[in-house]
């Protein structure tokens, strides 16, 4: 079954058991039984992109209001903004023929395998901890006492091996596995996976529950970095499992995006880089708090500071759904004016994905007047996700340019 992102709610056939799996892991906007119709279920998707299929349920699709190349897009920037696994041309990722998210993830991931295992499998040096019968390497003296009351053979020792079983190599076989078992992804495509499977089959599978290994970029997993980044976004975004508080565990299994999440990091790592060319710093998720007590937190998306990182020089907030139809919000405009007013700021910015809504500023009455006889300034920015990487990118660079303005105006 497929749904669309904030779509009308659709009446389908499904299995009590599913339709409560679907519900209780709130991966859609609406989820109940459809009063109407009996054995069937109410499903509006929300903000989450992507496919899911429930134990023993069907696969339900949903299908982005972006385009999927573009959703790339704004995933590859965020993941990576200095283009190292995007292509050149039209910085997009590499997502084939395919126009829905699980096969174009699939793909794009395959792509970046194959590139990076090209020039073989990434090998390096890991500590290894065993019993054995000969020495080598170093002796562990307190696990020789506390196993063997310091008697010998065997000996317990810790060397460095080198060998494929790598945090890297661990990453990428965990994410390619985990593709396999996602529902959508093309016959083509999984027999390609399938084959880099084989390729990693020296390192070992992640345990499942456990957190991802840490990996530090360096000179030697240059050509690694690419599929990496995109690998931890496969393993991060799939395979939910929820637990509802008295009752028996219900799996949803896929591959999901949270587009107000993707969103967000998106408008923040490029406004970020649009403003370090003209010499100004971000802050992403700077915490504060709205009262002098500490008793009520904020944390705005973006605090823009001057070029030594100290005086705040405006706020941004990124907002990927507009609510009403007839324009933007007035409840973000009083939540941009808390942050600009707790951080003694003269402007506050808001950026949302609402295509070609106008932009807006409104000046706040009774605010102190600057220098300039002008009150704090609300700027509403309005971003449409369909356009060309180069013209949406623009955008960010003619809002850091005001802020930039605005910083040379201020007293010094």
């Amino acid at each position: 079954m497929t749904l669309r992102e904030y779509g009308p709610a659709v009446s389908v056939p499904l299995e009590t058991e599913a339709g409560r799996a679907l519900a209780a892991s709130g991966i859609l906007e609406r989820a109940t039984p459809d009063p109407g119709r009996e054995g069937h279920w109410l499903l509006r998707a929300g903000s989450r992109v992507g496919a899911v299929r429930t134990l023993g349920g069907p696969v339900v699709r949903i299908m982005p209001k972006t385009p999927v190349s573009r959703l790339f897009f704004l995933l590859g920037f965020s993941l990576d903004p200095a283009r190292a696994w995007r292509d050149s041309r039209e910085g997009t990722v590499d997502v084939g023929p395919y126009d829905e998210v699980v096969p174009a993830l699939a793909h794009a991931v395959e792509r970046q395998l194959d590139a990076a295992l090209r020039r073989g499998v990434l090998q390096g040096y890991r500590e290894v901890a065993e019993s054995a019968l000969v020495m080598r390497g170093r002796l562990r003296a307190s696990e020789q006492i506390r196993r063997h009351h310091g008697r010998t053979p065997p000996v317990e020792i810790a060397y460095d091996a080198y060998t494929a079983d790598t945090a890297e190599n661990r990453i990428l076989r965990a994410a390619t596995e985990r593709l396999l078992r996602l529902p959508g992804v093309p016959g083509p495509v999984r027999r390609r996976l399938a084959h880099q499977r084989v390729r990693l089959a020296d390192a070992l599978p992640l345990v499942r529950g456990q957190g991802l290994p840490r990996w530090q970029p360096s000179r030697l997993n240059t050509r690694y970095q690419p599929a990496l980044r995109l690998a931890e976004a496969v393993l991060r975004g799939s395979s939910p499992e929820h637990r509802p508080a008295g009752s028996d565990p219900l799996a949803v299994d896929g591959f999901l995006l949270d587009m107000n999440k993707l969103f967000e990091d998106f408008v923040t790592v490029a406004l970020r880089e649009a403003l370090r060319e003209r010499g100004l710093t971000a802050r992403l998720q700077d915490p504060h708090h709205l009262d002098r007590a500490g008793l009520v937190r904020m944390r705005p998306d973006l605090v823009v500071r001057g070029g030594d990182g100290r005086a705040p020089v405006a706020v941004v907030d990124a907002k990927y759904k507009v609510e009403k139809a007839d324009g933007f919000p007035n409840a973000d405009l009083y939540q941009a004016l808390a942050y600009a007013t707790v951080l003694g700021l003269r402007e506050a910015h808001l950026v949302y994905a609402a295509g070609e809504q106008p932009e807006r500023c409104h000046e706040v009455r009774g605010s102190a007047p600057d220098p300039h006889g002008r009150g704090v300034r609300l700027y509403q920015h309005s971003l449409d996700l369909s356009r060309e990487p180069a013209r949406l990118l623009s955008g960010f660079r003619e809002i850091a340019e005001r802020m930039a303005a605005v910083t040379a105006m201020s007293p010094r």
